[in-house]
């Protein structure tokens, strides 16, 4: 009577099963990062999620510091300014001058620490989707924080 062997083919196809059932979850896993990277704000974020990206309209907590921002439109876009007015006190920042900058040319927007602590103009750049922050720290008595528009204006977050 012949004997089947299985014991070395068997545990060596049980071995190969798990290692592609292991490659199987890797791939599942990066293509589902990499689909949430592309595709995953673009849908709004459930009512009960903090929203920790600085997605929507959100109104900071009463309890929180009081961030006084000036706005300066620096775009030539006539209007610009006080829609990013409207939106940061929406948030619940404190706007305290919305005026043009010295010239209406600028090609990026930015954010300017007014103040050494880089914290409030973090703060303000992440609700505004990020834009780049510099620190110019001097005495400015009506802002901690002010929001230069440039041309690329489009980038800025303005809606919820």
């Amino acid at each position: 009577m012949a004997r089947k062997r299985g014991g070395k083919s068997g545990g060596r196809s049980g071995g190969v099963l798990l290692l592609i059932g292991v490659l199987a979850v890797v791939v599942l896993a990066l293509a589902g990062s990499w689909a949430w990277s592309q595709f995953g704000e673009r849908f709004p974020a459930s009512a009960s999620m903090p929203d920790f990206a600085g997605r929507g309209a959100r109104k900071r907590s009463p309890q929180a510091r009081i961030i006084r921002v000036q706005v300066l439109n620096g775009s030539g876009e006539a209007g610009i300014g006080t829609r990013v007015a409207a939106y940061l006190r929406e948030g619940g920042f404190h706007v305290t001058e919305v005026k043009n900058a010295d010239r209406p040319d600028y090609f990026g927007s930015l954010v300017v620490a007014r103040r050494s602590d880089l914290s409030t103009a973090k703060e303000v750049a992440h609700y505004l989707g990020g834009p780049p922050l510099i620190r110019q720290a001097w005495n400015l008595e009506t802002a901690d924080v002010s929001v230069l528009i440039g041309s690329d204006r489009s980038r800025l977050k303005l809606e919820p």
